[in-house]
């Protein structure tokens, strides 16, 4: 199954062994993820240094800011114990104030540039530890402080340690949300190629794949990135190789997963997604989604794997928005797909609201062109699971409802099977509800039914349909009222004296 835990992650600095650190950390990080469901969120991520396995005595203001003085006097003058003073500068710069401080000292930053550009290998790693730590600053002056650096930076994405290449990357991710200056000269330097690069590069190391998704999703992210960044990117082999990342393998890791496939969902929000599509995307996400959707159904929920679901949900209904209907079943794959975006959408709504609404919603642009997926949903019996919530709020029960319409408006033998499962009974429910916009689109499933068949109109009349028809015509206005009107008059009042009379004795 999917592993979140198989990657060396990011924990902070808080009280406590490095594991319970890391575990915090993760914690941090879930939060985060989830909070991109709703919205777009750009982050700061901070590497934890792995030696550091002794919970650390935060330093107070003062003494911080004295430390960066003292230490910058020696990193000048000093020979063999340089490498001493930049590992305890790189401990000094975790204070925001300190931060401010080595900012504010003349030639710090030249400095620090000499040091990462030099020939000592370990000097090289603790200079970028301490551009790292700059660069989790929350102070937006640090960030433009730090450009005399980031050529530097991107020149070593081509490297090959590890340890140092995800550094640069979570240094590189962090500077852009607090300033555009810095955004401007990333891309003048040419960080798109260079993230192509070094993805390609490292495609099997796990670690680097999922600091790239993240700095590329910060990119991604910015105000004007569909100008000025997502044709760029569309342009380069970076959406190929993020889709290869998404694979249905269980022995890939799922965090680097979780990042590229966020970065797909901000590419495939673009008005330029045609490309995603061209390349293969929606069956690409179609067939992780399948992999998915079968891992759940057999209860292999690991952790972590709903941060992958919702950006590849995202993805796929997204692109199936694009996707012309005489293509649909080769950029899909097969009738399946339903079925596991159906064992999604009832996994999901009461621990997982968002994602079930959004699974309800990849269904409805599923259906909403396709006859082959509405007949598939009756076929594969998963009409009777979508019925039974209906009573669910959070916008899953219009949705559904929506995905239910797509069904009935395809054919009348669809409506005879709907009436048959029962949704002339969950109608009356849902006709009572407060929620206009379920009413109104219960009104228009209801009204396709009765056109189908007279039983449906028979049995609706049964249910005492008249009356709460009639309740809406008094009670309502609007579109709600028109409709209740129409069917009352046209379709069910005649009915109903028809059956008055057959009952009496």
């Amino acid at each position: 199954m999917w592993r979140l835990n198989r990657v060396r992650h990011k924990a902070g600095r808080q009280g406590g062994s490095s594991e319970e650190a890391r575990l915090k950390r993760r914690e941090h990080e879930k939060a985060l993820r989830q909070a991109r469901r709703d919205r777009q969120l750009v982050s700061k991520r901070l590497l934890l240094n792995e030696d550091e396995e002794q919970p650390e005595v935060t330093m107070d203001t003062m003494s911080g800011e004295q430390d960066v003085v003292s230490l910058l006097y020696k990193l000048q003058h000093s020979g063999p114990e340089r490498e001493t003073h930049l590992r305890a500068l790189s401990n000094a710069l975790r204070g925001p104030s300190a931060q401010l401080s080595f900012i504010k000292q003349e030639n710090s930053m030249h400095l620090l540039v000499s040091l990462l550009t030099g020939s000592n290998a370990q000097c090289r790693l603790h200079a970028v530890r301490c551009l790292h730590e700059l660069s989790h600053s929350p102070h937006t002056n640090v960030a433009p402080a730090c450009l005399p650096a980031t050529p530097y930076l991107l020149t070593y994405l081509s490297g090959q340690s590890t340890k140092f290449t995800e550094l640069c990357l979570y240094t590189l991710g962090n500077l852009f949300p607090d300033s555009d200056i810095v955004k401007e000269k990333l891309l003048a330097q040419g960080i798109i190629p260079a993230l192509a690069n070094c993805l390609e590069n490292q495609r099997h190391n796990l670690s680097v794949v999922e600091a790239v998704g993240f700095t590329l999703s910060q990119l991604l992210q910015a105000k004007d990135a569909a100008e000025k960044i997502i044709p760029q990117v569309l342009a380069s082999s970076l959406p190929t190789q993020l889709l290869s990342v998404l694979t249905p393998d269980p022995n890939f890791g799922l965090a680097p997963a979780i990042e590229c496939a966020w970065c797909l969902h901000y590419l495939a929000c673009s008005e330029d997604n045609r490309e995603l599509l061209a390349r293969g995307a929606l069956l690409q996400c179609s067939s992780l989604l399948l992999s998915l959707g079968d891992a759940v159904a057999e209860g292999k929920k690991e952790e972590g794997m709903e941060l992958l679901v919702c950006p590849v949900l995202r993805c796929v209904g997204n692109l199936l928005s694009l996707c012309p209907v005489d293509s649909l079943s080769t950029q899909v794959g097969d009738v399946r797909l339903a079925a596991a975006v159906c064992v999604l959408l009832q996994a999901y709504p009461h621990t997982q609201p968002a994602l079930a609404r959004e699974s309800a919603w990849v269904l409805n642009n599923l259906t909403a062109a396709s006859s082959d997926f509405c007949s598939a949903l009756l076929s594969l019996n998963l009409v009777p699971g979508l019925i039974q919530l209906l009573p669910f709020s959070q916008g899953i029960n219009t949705m559904v409802l929506r995905v239910l319409a797509n069904i009935a408006h395809k054919k009348k033998e669809f409506c005879v099977q709907l009436a048959q499962l029962g949704l002339v009974s969950t109608l009356c429910a849902t006709l009572k509800m407060a929620d206009q916009e379920m009413v109104t689109l219960s009104l228009e499933v209801l009204f396709m039914l009765v056109l189908s068949t007279q039983q449906v109109a028979d049995e609706f009349v049964r249910l005492g349909g008249v009356s709460l028809l009639e309740a809406i015509q008094y009670n309502s206005e609007g579109e709600m009222r028109r409709r209740a009107a129409y069917l009352l008059e046209h379709h069910l009042l005649t009915h109903s004296s028809d059956l008055t009379v057959d009952n009496v004795p």
